[in-house]
């Protein structure tokens, strides 16, 4: 009920703010858009990344990034390029350690179980054969069936990623879980591979290190959802840790194929399988397929709005993630074509499209030096002098596509990101569409902005499926003609976006995503299930958004204002509906958190519109601790001291692709036990995502008191000094200092 309130209120105040016109374009602009923007040439696009198997610096990941530049340059974009960042798991690209480039070329996975005489089940005319033998006067004949239950050529996700060489042949065990010594006891698993319902990498290390197996095959399920389990035809991606010193081979069969084997153990029948695997890692390079459409603005060129996805994934990987490179590369299309023929005039802002392997890709590219690179704890030359170690590393290609700045100036000259991860779910896989804000660490008023074009969508789509016609409904001859119904959500945590709004870029980021997915990171994420219709309003969201922040902004700022109510209302729609949860303490604190967001919005504003008057800086405590409620220990209310982030700390978010950088500097201080926050269960928000916060807010909010109450607002209430325990861990590993 409460999440009707929400999308009826939006609703409503969007209707009589928009009038039924396009928001924040000329409507020329959004006509020209919507006419040339193609679900179908993006679906196209999509069937040929989808034949690749795009995992980290592999062959596939290659191909697919040729693919994608190839495209490019025939749409007529500048800087065409596909830049090479080293990667050998010693390189750091802040937080990031590099990992390994992962190719396979051979997985196969074969039953070798015997059957005497007629007992065999499963080779075809083996009654026949029998017969004839009988016949001939042989006996006691020996039918030994090779069953063939994966191979990597037919389907490349029945590998577990990381999966290193073997050719061995050994019993099948089942271990249950096999997360737990306790899943072991009784069970003589060495030189024997285990059946386990988890993910490989969760249980390689005792699996393999401890208990001496030699190999693994899970069927772990999909990430949990409503049809979570519900098909047990689905076979899921696998992973093994990319740094475990216990190395391996997986592979992951389906549940039906896995429940098989349990009721064949369970029964005392014996079970030996061969698993031939030549795949593993080396040292290669993370790409990442760069162009853009130049700015031409004296000015404001030199600033960039970014359109960002991540390229790498298993083959098919048709929603997660083909939808979203296909998508921003039919903005490129469409962006460039019309910019050509005059249709749009070329933006002020130089536009950037960014394609790189999730996370560490762009944690790449954001941190990347244009000399050489450096191995160890830090990314680039500050710090001890010690630590200030240059080895020779290949640079950027040559041409300079980057216009001869480093990563880090990248950073800087980008104001925006469109980023998308799954935009193209079609009925078939439960898809909804989220348009996700920011964290409340970094206020923006790009959100809203996407936003209002998200919402013109939501009523121009539903018009056209209520009665037929619209002026724009937005629908791909191919495609389905249902109403988009995109949400506005709160910041949630999984892609690129995150490297974008940690505090160590501070870039805000429009997230276009589908959840749920009910074939997220299996063999069923086809082409077939992505629409044509959803793949075009994605994209106009996108090409909208980002074509407008790309223009002199100056020139929009009532619209911008007019977007920013829009926005503020639906906010204040959803913190009503949190607040039925909170007590009234905490509802004073998460008040506080809010208004403190809501102000800084209003400063960006009156800062875009160059209005004299009350400027409020990011230090102002009038939204914090004055009320009477505010229920803390004098010590913290009053506390002198405020916490900085080093200078020197590793860029990006302390928990990456493949690598926990907390956890792996926490672990030279010789404390096993992790701070209480990392495992916290909060009302709307997990631990990763109060730590992440926690971490972003020291930048802005840097006390201890302020820190507390906001990130108490965003994620739910958490115990204080749980929070004060992860920053002092922080200030242990060298991320923060407190200054007295």
């Amino acid at each position: 009920m409460r999440k009707i309130l929400l999308v009826m209120a939006g609703c409503c105040f969007s209707t009589a703010a928009w009038g039924q016109k396009p928001p924040l374009l000329p409507e020329k602009d959004v006509a020209a858009l919507a006419n040339e923007l193609s679900g179908e040439t993006a679906k196209r696009n999509l069937e040929g990344l989808a034949r690749f198997h795009r995992q980290r610096g592999s062959k596939g990941f290659h191909e697919a990034a040729e693919l994608v530049a190839e495209r490019l340059r025939a749409y007529g974009l500048s800087d065409v390029a596909i830049l090479q960042f080293p990667a050998d798991g010693k390189i750091f690209y802040g937080t990031q350690r590099s990992r390994p480039a992962w190719d396979a070329e051979v997985g196969d996975l074969t039953d070798l179980t015997e059957f005497a005489d007629n007992s065999s089940p499963c080779k075809k005319g083996w009654k026949e054969t029998v017969e004839k033998a009988h016949k001939e006067g042989k006996v006691g004949v020996l039918i030994v069936c090779f069953n063939v239950l994966a191979s990597y050529q037919s389907q490349p996700i029945v590998l577990a990623e990381d999966s290193e060489s073997a050719d061995v042949a050994a019993d099948l065990v089942d271990v249950g879980e096999g997360t737990k010594e306790s899943d072991y006891a009784g069970k003589d698993v060495k030189e024997k591979i285990v059946l386990v319902s988890a993910q490989p990498g969760a249980v390689q290390d005792l699996a393999i290190g401890k208990y001496g197996a030699v190999g693994i095959v899970s069927y772990a399920q999909n990430q949990r959802t409503a049809w979570w389990g519900e098909d047990e035809n689905l076979i899921r991606w696998g992973h093994l840790e990319t740094f475990s010193a216990n190395k391996t081979f997986a592979f992951m069969v389906s549940l039906k194929m896995a429940r098989r084997m349990r009721e064949r153990l369970a029964r005392g029948e014996h079970i030996r399988l061969r698993a031939v695997v030549k795949a593993g890692q080396h040292a290669g390079n993370y790409e990442v397929v760069t162009a853009t459409i130049p700015g031409t603005d004296a000015k404001l060129k030199e600033e960039e709005i970014a359109f960002s996805c991540h390229l790498d994934h298993q083959r098919p990987g048709a929603n997660d993630n083909a939808s979203g490179c296909v998508t921003i590369l039919e903005v490129a299309r469409t962006l460039q074509k019309l910019i050509n023929e005059g249709k749009l005039a070329r933006p002020a802002r130089t536009i950037r499209f960014i394609f790189p392997p999730e996370i560490e890709g762009t944690l790449a590219l954001l941190n990347g030096l244009r000399g050489s690179f450096e191995t160890g704890d830090i990314h680039e030359f500050s710090g001890p002098a010690e630590r200030r170690k240059p080895v020779e590393t290949p640079q950027y290609p040559s041409g300079a596509p980057l216009g001869g700045y480093s990563g880090p100036e990248l950073a800087k000259r980008i104001k925006a990101v469109v980023h998308m991860d799954m935009v193209g779910g079609g009925p078939e896989t439960k898809a909804v569409f989220h348009v996700t804000r920011g964290p409340m660490s970094l206020p923006s008023f790009v959100h809203d902005v996407a936003w209002a074009f998200a919402e013109f969508v939501n009523e121009e789509s539903y018009k056209f499926a209520a009665t037929g016609e619209a002026k724009y409904p937005f629908v791909a001859p191919e495609g389905g003609k249902e109403p988009l119904r995109a949400e506005y959500s709160a910041y949630t945590m999984g892609s690129d976006h995150d490297v974008y709004q940690d505090s160590s870029f501070g870039i805000p980021a429009i997230y276009l995503n589908d959840w749920p997915d009910r074939y997220i990171h299996t063999n069923f994420d086809t082409a077939a299930n992505i629409d044509p219709t959803k793949l075009k309003r994605a994209a106009f969201i996108g090409a909208a958004s980002g074509y407008f922040l790309a223009g002199d902004l100056s020139k929009h700022g009532e619209d911008i204002s007019q977007a920013v109510k829009k926005g503020e209302f639906l906010r204040h729609v959803q913190k009503l509906n949190r607040d039925e949860t909170l007590k009234p303490l905490e509802r004073e604190d998460a008040e506080a958190g809010y208004c403190y967001y809501e102000r800084e919005i209003d400063r960006q504003l009156r800062e875009l519109n160059k209005e004299k008057g009350e400027q409020i800086d990011k230090n102002d405590r009038r939204c914090f601790t004055d009320h009477p409620a505010f229920d803390a220990p004098d010590e913290v209310k009053h506390e002198q001291s405020i916490f900085y982030k080093r200078k020197a700390a590793a860029k990006g978010p302390l928990v990456v692709f493949g690598y926990d950088h907390f956890a792996a500097e926490w672990m030279k201080h010789g404390d096993e036990r992790k701070p209480r926050l990392l495992e916290y269960g909060g009302l709307w928000g997990e631990g990763e995502e109060y730590a992440y916060e926690v971490l972003n807010l020291v930048e802005t909010a840097h006390s201890r008191a302020r820190i507390w109450e906001e990130v108490s607002a965003e994620y739910g209430p958490v115990p204080l000094e749980m929070v004060v325990e992860y920053l002092k861990a922080l200030e242990k590993i060298g991320i923060v200092e407190e200054v007295k």
